[in-house]
């Protein structure tokens, strides 16, 4: 699979700028992308998706083991012709509060990883030729990543790319392209982040291919896949969900939440309930009013209800009949936003009420990676399991645990909420580390009692 890594030295140097330029130019030239995301992040990858036309996966060993890195890779990269890799933070910059391995799930260790070439993204805007001894170290800091040309980004003048290019010619680091600063062409960011692609719709979809349109004058698409079809071959198989899980009989259907509210999710959820028997069937909880017929389990992941929390409240019918299915013991596994979905209230809109918690925005951003263990039986995992995740959000919920806690990590109290078959935390999960949960989840779902399928039929 040919293959890159986009880097950049720090963050917010434009690497999901040019990314999905890069992503967008490439598949309007008739290719298939395959678009991925170092680290746990959900929003970019929303991003890559509407370029490429194929979701975006992530890659991030914290969340799903460093074996199943290059596997989770070819299984996202089926039936492409070439696949692009947005990088996290700076191209060394690692998780050190989990790990004593320096670097550790940085963008340099997923590049050496994949054997990948990496193309660094150069915030130029405040410099000349330092340019040179910045891509010079950043070329030969590590041996074992191989630094295989440079995007200029934010380039202000003619002269101003002339100066640039003639001192890199002295680092010997190719130039694939220079970007010149477009003040009116980003993606709007608030309290998390960028805004997700789907909640912006068609307007989204412009900035998008006007990115693609950007990096397709800009850069040396050619020189770029010249680059990518240097990446040595893997060796391995392609991750299987069905090789993960235990399949039920009787396909239980498992709604999905989704639509604007709720898009945080990895795809490789879904592919395990599949895989595991599930019909699996997405819902909008701002526009479906009631549960697919024979709904036995429910998933709500991540996403931005708090923005939503008005049309969310006054969905009363949907609202009901996800109490009910909690009421007659249907599983519901809930991340973040599902965990502010089922509270009494949040932002003082009625919410389900299936969990005894009122949850509220908080100026406080809570984020980083998790270490933990389950306290309580779940339709999710028996107690004692340990699981890795991540937080990521700025609303609290009030208690934070209930009395059957569903988590505790590090020296902190315990967290979440199991209640019946529901399980409510604010740990973001990637299925495919712990493939278990999905196996354990359906085989609720298929077992569920003839009166949790009878309100939905």
């Amino acid at each position: 699979m040919p293959r890159i890594v986009v880097a950049a030295p720090s963050s917010n140097a434009g690497k999901t700028s040019i990314t999905t330029g890069l992503i967008a130019a490439l598949t309007s030239r008739g290719l298939t992308v395959s678009p991925h995301k170092v680290g746990p992040d959900y929003i970019d990858p929303g991003y890559h998706g509407l370029a490429a036309g194929r979701p975006g996966r992530n890659l991030d060993p914290w969340l799903v083991g460093d074996e199943r890195i290059t596997p989770l890779f070819l299984h996202g990269s089926r039936g492409a012709d070439v696949a692009v890799v947005e990088g996290v933070m700076g191209l060394f910059d690692g998780a050190a509060h989990v790990s004593v391995e320096p670097g550790y799930g940085s963008t340099a260790q997923l590049a050496t990883h994949l054997r990948a070439p990496v193309v660094l993204v150069v915030d130029a805007a405040s410099q000349a030729r330092s340019v040179a001894a910045l891509v010079h170290g950043f070329a030969t800091f590590d041996p074992s990543v191989r630094i295989g040309g440079v995007v200029l980004n934010r380039v202000g003048t003619d002269r101003h790319e002339a100066i640039l290019r003639e001192a890199l010619g002295a680092a010997g680091v190719p130039v694939l392209g220079a970007v010149r600063r477009i003040e009116d062409l980003h993606t709007p960011s608030r309290h998390l982040g960028l805004v997700p692609a789907a909640e912006r719709s068609a307007e989204a979809l412009r900035t998008v291919r006007a990115l693609g349109a950007v990096v397709e004058a800009s850069v040396d698409l050619d020189a770029v896949l010249r680059l990518a079809r240097t990446a040595p071959d893997l060796t391995g198989d392609a991750w299987d969900p069905a090789a993960e899980v235990t399949a039920v009989a009787g396909r239980p259907v498992v709604a999905v939440a989704g639509g604007p509210a709720f898009t945080f999710g990895y795809a490789e959820t879904a592919e395990l309930l599949s895989a595991a028997g599930a019909e699996v069937v997405t819902i909008d909880p701002l526009r479906d009013s009631t549960l697919p017929e024979g709904t036995a389990a429910l998933v709500v992941g991540g996403g931005f209800p708090e923005l939503h929390a008005g049309a969310l409240s006054a969905n009363i019918g949907l609202r009901t009949a996800i109490a009910d299915l909690a009421a007659r013991g249907g599983s519901i596994a809930a991340e973040c936003a599902g965990l502010l979905y089922l509270s009494r209230e949040l932002d003082g809109e009625p919410m389900c009420g299936v969990l005894p918690t009122t949850t509220a925005m908080h100026p406080r951003l809570t984020l980083g990676y998790r270490s933990a263990v389950a306290l309580t039986d779940s339709a999710l995992a028996p107690a004692g399991t340990r699981v890795r995740g991540h937080e990521f959000h700025r609303t609290t919920a009030s208690p934070a645990a209930g009395a059957t806690p569903a988590w505790q990590w590090n020296a902190d109290g315990p967290e979440g909420f199991v209640t019946g078959n529901v399980h409510a935390s604010y740990l973001h999960l990637n299925w495919a580390g712990s493939p278990t949960m999905a196996s354990r989840f359906v085989a609720a779902a298929a077992h569920a009692r003839p009166e949790v399928l009878s309100a939905h039929r």
